[in-house]
């Protein structure tokens, strides 16, 4: 079994185990889901520290393929799900799914080390901006900028540009969504609002000067669980911000714009100046200590120069994305070690009693046991009353009048 990898030898034998289990039913959670994403990370970093040359994306992969066969974009249908979803994927409006993955692997022989790269978003080309797609109307709504709809509409490029304008030149559109971000959602994001919505968090935390130099090692395991503890507060969210500016992160709380989906994202700015973005989409408490989590795993571990922001919607599973795996397992475990859950009641019992001996024990709010039982049966039903629902926005009352929302 490859535990890591130091040679072409052993390079190529986990590609062709890759092939293998890419054909099974390798769902995540399973041994052979596990294995799979463990290949994947093994294949990644090799062929990083290699300088191999690059690998179609699998956008490029498919189309290759589909010219090599003499397909249009109806013979993925029996693939992919429906001509929508074709056309969706093709475009970079959708991103593959691992049935996806398997499906074309199998069906059209597309290499699985293609499917299984990261899904990156397009970006926009300068002469190629549709100014008047940007939100500029509900953005007015917030106070993000001043104008009418109507007159904003007409004269949308001069006011995008001077709401870009405190971001520097290198935020330009082009530069602001260039092809360094990967979204995790299985729905189709707008990319005009999401750009804004970056812009806007990154203005916001550019406003709140950081005197801590960020340095990854600092947010260590440890560090993440003594932050969960801030969640047996009752105001415990709003220290968050502070908690998190002493080892040189930024924290926003913004609401998403319409067709953006987003729970939050973890973004570096001026290359060395990490920010989290929640949008507090879901009102509960065991959803933003998660969310947080997650963001913070990315910051840790991910973010840098070949991916620079991360934008999530975690009502998603994203079994095809190593660092998305990676990050939910760390953001589990920050708040619930699996020793713990191992020999918790709460694993097998969906009891208040199991909830609140488990929270106790941990020294974290109720919610996140509730949160994680929940996850666990995959029954969104039960201990309703311990999440924590309508607990957050409260909170950040001043942030959402701020946008005004």
């Amino acid at each position: 079994m490859i535990t890591a990898i130091n040679s072409e030898s052993d390079h190529k034998t986990a590609l062709n185990e890759i092939e293998r289990l890419i054909d099974l039913p390798a769902r995540a959670g399973t041994p052979e889901g596990d294995r799979l994403n463990l290949l994947a990370l093994l294949v990644q970093d090799y062929e990083q520290k290699q300088s191999e040359s690059r690998i179609p994306d699998p956008i490029e992969a498919i189309k290759f393929r589909m010219e090599q066969m003499n397909l249009t974009p109806r013979d993925l249908v029996p693939l992919i799900g429906s001509r929508s979803k074709v056309s969706e994927v093709l475009s970079r409006k959708r991103p593959l799914t691992f049935s996806m993955a398997r499906a074309l692997h199998k069906g059209l022989g597309v290499p699985a080390k293609a499917l299984l790269q990261e899904q990156l978003l397009p970006g926009f080309e300068e002469d190629a901006v549709d100014w008047e797609r940007f939100p500029v109307a509900e953005m007015a709504a917030r106070g993000w900028i001043k104008g009418q709809a109507q007159g904003l509409r007409r004269t949308a490029r001069e006011v995008m540009q001077h709401f870009f304008a405190p971001l520097g030149n290198e935020w330009a559109p082009v530069a602001l969504y260039k092809q360094t971000h990967y979204v995790r959602s299985a729905r189709q994001m707008d990319r005009y609002a999401i750009a804004a919505w970056k812009a806007r968090v990154c203005i916001r935390a550019l406003e709140t000067p950081v005197s801590v130099k960020f340095r990854r090692e600092a947010v260590s395991h440890e560090f993440m669980h003594e932050l969960a503890h801030l969640s047996i507060l009752s105001d415990g969210p709003r220290h968050v911000g502070e908690y998190l500016a002493n080892v040189g992160i930024r924290f926003v709380v913004e609401p998403h714009l319409p067709e953006t989906y987003l729970d939050g994202a973890a973004i570096l700015i001026k290359g060395d100046c990490p920010v989290i973005g929640l949008t507090l989409r879901h009102d509960r408490l065991d959803n933003f200590w998660f969310v947080l989590m997650h963001e913070l795993a990315h910051v840790s571990r991910h973010l840098g120069a070949e991916i620079s922001a991360y934008y999530d919607d975690l009502d998603v599973e994203d079994p095809t994305n190593a660092q998305e795996q990676e990050a939910d397992q760390i953001a589990g475990e920050a708040l619930i070690p699996e020793k713990e859950w191992s020999r918790s009641p709460a694993r097998n019992l969906r009891t208040p009693e199991a909830v609140a001996d488990l929270a106790n024990r941990l020294r974290i709010h109720p919610a996140i046991v509730a949160g994680r039982i929940r996850h666990h049966y995959k029954s969104f039903r039960v201990l309703n009353r311990f999440v924590g629902r309508g607990q957050i926005r409260p909170l950040f009352s001043d942030s959402l009048e701020h946008s005004g929302r």
